[in-house]
């Protein structure tokens, strides 16, 4: 990811600052972890991209994690608020996506993560620690009588890695329908309506559709 992204930001920075396109890092699970890499920190990710969309990442992404755990006080774990949103922020769907208030300063950075995805919330620590998201009232689509149990959990959550993206859109390790409107949300293109996003978002549903 390292290698790969400086690449690329090496050849992008030898155009004509008037020429360049925008410049937005993209990552998906385990892309995500790589795309992260490629940054010591947030700073540095703000200063050397226009943008970043990382979707279900996995739960020892270094970044993600530092940025869950610098969290507003009083904002969740599965749904945090960081800094009231200003450059980073976290979406489920795309009611969350949409009800965030507040300015969101260029350049933007969003996670997309499910309360049901595995992917983002397998980790050693379960073995031994009651994470946050199970402490907090549940998110929307995970099961309200799930319990922390040292040790089963973990393998629990283990277990469900392996069909994570067996579930319908919109849960579990399944972002398709969601990734369009994170990739407006980020770039905000000129003259371009929620109406174009959502015709992006049923093309490639259409093509999820198809054998």
């Amino acid at each position: 990811g390292d290698e790969l992204i400086s690449g690329v930001h090496e050849r992008w920075s030898q155009l004509p600052e008037g020429q360049r396109p925008k410049l937005v890092v993209y990552g998906e699970s385990l892309g995500s972890q790589s795309a992260e890499a490629a940054f010591d920190d947030l700073s540095e990710l703000r200063r050397d991209v226009d943008g970043a969309l990382f979707v279900g990442p996995p739960n020892s992404n270094l970044l993600w994690r530092t940025i869950i755990d610098d969290r507003d006080a009083g904002s969740p774990e599965v749904l945090p608020v960081h800094e009231d949103g200003g450059g980073v922020r976290f979406a489920t769907d795309v009611h969350t996506l949409g009800a965030q208030q507040g300015p969101w300063d260029a350049p933007r950075i969003l996670y997309l993560q499910h309360a049901s995805d595995p992917v983002v919330w397998w980790g050693p620590r379960l073995l031994i620690e009651r994470p946050a998201w199970l402490s907090e009232p549940p998110g929307q689509d995970r099961s309200p009588s799930m319990r922390w149990y040292p040790i089963v959990t973990f393998w629990q959550v283990a277990a469900d890695i392996m069909v994570g993206t067996l579930p319908p859109v919109g849960h579990g390790h399944n972002y398709e329908d969601l990734i369009p409107y994170g990739w407006a949300a980020v770039t905000a293109p000129a003259e371009w309506t929620l109406a174009d996003t959502q015709r992006v978002a049923e093309a490639v549903a259409r093509m999820g559709d198809e054998p």
